[in-house]
């Protein structure tokens, strides 16, 4: 293991987190006293690494995972933020995205439409989620900030509400 973490380059956080992830699993297969309902509690991380996640830390405090701000924190601090309900690829490839992206859904649609505008390059793209074939489409012109989402019928969502959303969906096209 000391090998491998020799050649990952970057963040001392991430060989911190690789590390605790094998601790974590040597732990189980020996038969630790770990509570067996305990989750892993290093796959949302680990996938997030496997699926080429980038961060950066800002100069306030914050990770930011190219869009998305966070604060760390204590576990204890994080117990009232909603949960992501699923890890599932298919819901992290819904949400993968390149660009600035900010969720949406149309406050006036019964069924909830899932809206996003991506902004990449100065470029807007705006987009919903299809039902139908689970991918984005295009969509008609989206609030160019997320204050300004109640205008056009629309109220902003964050990265979690928005990928509970797609969970939803995909669980009821099962």
């Amino acid at each position: 293991m000391r090998d491998f973490l020799v050649q990952l380059t970057g963040d001392d956080a991430i060989k911190r987190t690789c590390a605790g992830a094998v601790h974590l699993a040597e732990l189980r297969t020996q038969g630790a006293a770990i509570d067996t309902d305990l989750p892993d509690l290093y796959e949302p991380l680990i996938l997030f690494y496997e699926r080429g996640g980038e961060f950066l830390r800002d100069n306030t405090g914050f990770i930011d995972l190219t869009g998305a701000l966070m604060r760390p924190g204590t576990l204890q601090g994080h117990l009232g933020a909603p949960a992501l309900r699923s890890l599932d690829s298919a819901v992290l490839d819904a949400v993968d995205g390149k660009g600035r992206i900010t969720y949406y859904t149309a406050a006036t649609d019964s069924e909830g439409t899932l809206l996003r505008q991506r902004v990449l390059q100065g470029e807007q793209h705006d987009e919903a989620f299809s039902r139908d074939g689970l991918r984005w489409e295009c969509a008609v012109p989206l609030p160019l900030f997320a204050e300004n989402a109640s205008a056009p019928g629309s109220v902003w969502l964050d990265e979690t509400e928005a990928a509970n959303l797609i969970a939803e969906t995909l669980a009821s096209r099962s």
